[in-house]
Parts: C-alpha cells; structure tokens; sequence
C-alpha cells in the first residue's frame, strides 16, 4: 500500500533478465502500479520494454529481483495469478479458418469466469464482423480480435503490448477510450507503445526505458517538465536580438535565430513569455508568428534518447541501435 491507501498490484523490485550468451536485457529496474492505474513503458527499441512485460506476464523466471503481480509471482504461482491478468501481445496467432465468433468462443472455453463472447466482441467494435473469417480481417481489426479475447476474463490486471499498432485513427480513439473507461471500472492497466502522444493522452504514469534500464519516471507531467519549453517569433523589422530584454532576465536558458526567427528555451515559460509580450507592448511592435508551447513527451523522450546515445561508446552497437531508434520516433 502506498500513502493513500492505494493497493499496488503490480511490484517489481531490482529485476533483471539475461538471455543467453550473457546478454543483460533488463538491468536492475523498480516500479510499481496501483490498482485502476494506467502506467506505460516507453523505450527505444531494444530498451528492454516487451523483456519486462514478459516477466510480468509469467512467460519466464527472472535472472534476479523480484515480481509481484496481485500479491504472487507470477512465474511459479502462474495458475493464481493469470485467470485474473488479460493478455494482449504484439501479434495473436489464431486459425486462420475459424470466423471472429468462433475464436472468441474458442477462446472463452479457456476462461475462467469469461463474459459472453458477443459482449467481448462489442466491446472493441467487431460484433458485426463476427461472422467473417480470420484470415479476411485488416490488420486494425485482427488487433481489435487481439484485445477482445484480452478482455474476455474481465482481468483485474491488463497487459497491452502496442494495442493500437494497425489500427486507423477512429479505431485508436475508440481503443484510447476503452482503456480509459476500464481504467474507471478498476482495472489496472500496463501499456507498451510506440505512439508517444498515446502514452501522454492515456497513462498515469509512465517510466521510460533505455538500454533496460529507467532513465526517467513519474506521470507525462513530471517527465516533460524537465525538458525546456518553446518560444519562437519573427523580430519586428528594424529590431535585433540585442534590442530584446536581457534573455538570461527572462529565464531563458538558450536560443538561436534562423532568418528573422528567433526561437527561445525556458525552463520558465510564463515568466519568458510575459516578459516578452510586456516589452512588446511598450514597443509598440508585434510579434509576428508568435508561437509559445510547453515540452511534449515526445520531446522528454527524444532527448532522453539523445543525451542516451552521446553518452554511449563511439561505434558501439548500443550507440548505433539508439540513433536508428531515435530516427523512428522523430518520423
């Protein structure tokens, strides 16, 4: 329990796993998780994310520390633990003959306690394509299949592997709000994903993973405030940078101009913006595309990424599986 009386469900304490040849994939990492809590593990790819998610879900003994799920571990206490834990991995392998009806039912004979098929169905928008077969699905709608049978046992802990990869934009909104109405009823909910603005619209919490170890933790606030926010505007004509306040008064912490742009960093992004806005006013001039906005996630996870793969050997394949990931996060 913590503080507020709130139950963690989820306790994962110095845990580590190492695959063959020594290969040290999760080094040491803690956190927890309330119950009805959303929390998201983000990473570059080969962070460590779906490593961790493993051991939560049971599939394998870690190489050292400790895991709890529910109170048990579940590894060697699977059969108590995962009749109230839903799974959704990246990619579901189902029959691909069987039509969405007949794998949810399928499915559901596996179930203790599992809600009628249809509803499960419903649940994630494919009651009318129960009748269809597997193999005719889209990819958004094999995912949707994927989370549905997730849910039949209506877990008390939800496990979501990149739940909205394949899936159009409408069909990740209904999924975004799914999520947030199961997080309502109490589930716990742990995500991966590769959609930053996914993780900052949907998790409590989040931890931020680089070569397995947490490089950074708390809720997408706490995480982006630590990255400087953004002020960009075009000089009035006639004016140079040198005619603006004094920037370190402003608590502007660097800059840079492009043309007639300039672009400001602050860690103080109200005492920067009204400082500028004020001498404007009293110039009697505007600031033309004025444009002031707070750090986003993805800007906290790319220069987490970034000062990662400086900070690695020159030429080392850590540094080079960092920068390609880095690339695909920024696309």
């Amino acid at each position: 329990m913590d503080t507020n009386g709130h139950e963690h469900v989820i306790e994962v304490t110095d845990l580590r796993r190492v695959y063959g040849g020594g290969f040290e994939a999760v080094r040491g990492i803690t956190f927890s998780v309330r119950r009805g809590e959303v929390f998201a593990l983000l990473g570059t790819n080969g962070a460590g994310k779906t490593s961790t998610v493993e051991l939560l879900e049971g599939l394998a003994r870690p190489a050292g520390g400790r895991v709890r799920i529910l109170g048990h571990d579940p590894y060697t206490e699977r059969d108590v633990v995962r009749p109230r834990t839903g799974v959704m991995l990246q990619e579901g392998g189902f029959p691909s003959e069987l039509t969405v009806a007949e794998t949810a039912r399928m499915w559901a004979g596996c179930v203790s306690g599992a809600r009628p098929a249809r509803e499960a169905l419903e649940l994630v928008g494919l009651e009318r394509r129960a009748g269809v077969r597997v193999k005719q699905l889209s990819g958004g709608e094999r995912r949707r299949l994927d989370l549905a049978l997730a849910l039949l046992g209506r877990p008390e802990v939800l496990f979501l592997d990149e739940p909205t990869t394949g899936l159009d934009a409408e069909g990740r909104l209904e999924t975004w709000e799914l999520v947030r109405e199961l997080r309502d009823a109490g589930t716990t909910v742990l995500l991966t994903t590769h959609y930053l603005e996914e993780a900052e619209g949907l998790a409590d919490r989040l931890a931020i993973l680089h070569s397995g170890r947490i490089a950074a933790a708390g809720t997408p606030a706490e995480v982006t405030a630590a990255q400087p926010s953004r002020i960009s505007f075009d000089l009035p004509d006639g004016y140079l940078l040198g005619d603006l306040p004094p920037l370190g008064e402003l608590g502007v912490c660097g800059h840079e101009m492009v043309g007639s742009t300039v672009r400001l960093r602050t860690l103080e992004l109200q005492r920067a913006a009204t400082g500028l806005l004020v001498w404007a006013a009293g110039a009697g001039v505007e600031l033309r595309r004025l444009d002031v906005r707070s750090a986003s996630l993805e800007e906290a996870f790319l220069g987490i990424a970034r000062e990662a793969a400086a900070s690695a050997e020159a030429g080392s394949d850590d540094s080079a599986n960092v920068s390609e990931s880095v690339e695909e996060y920024a696309v």
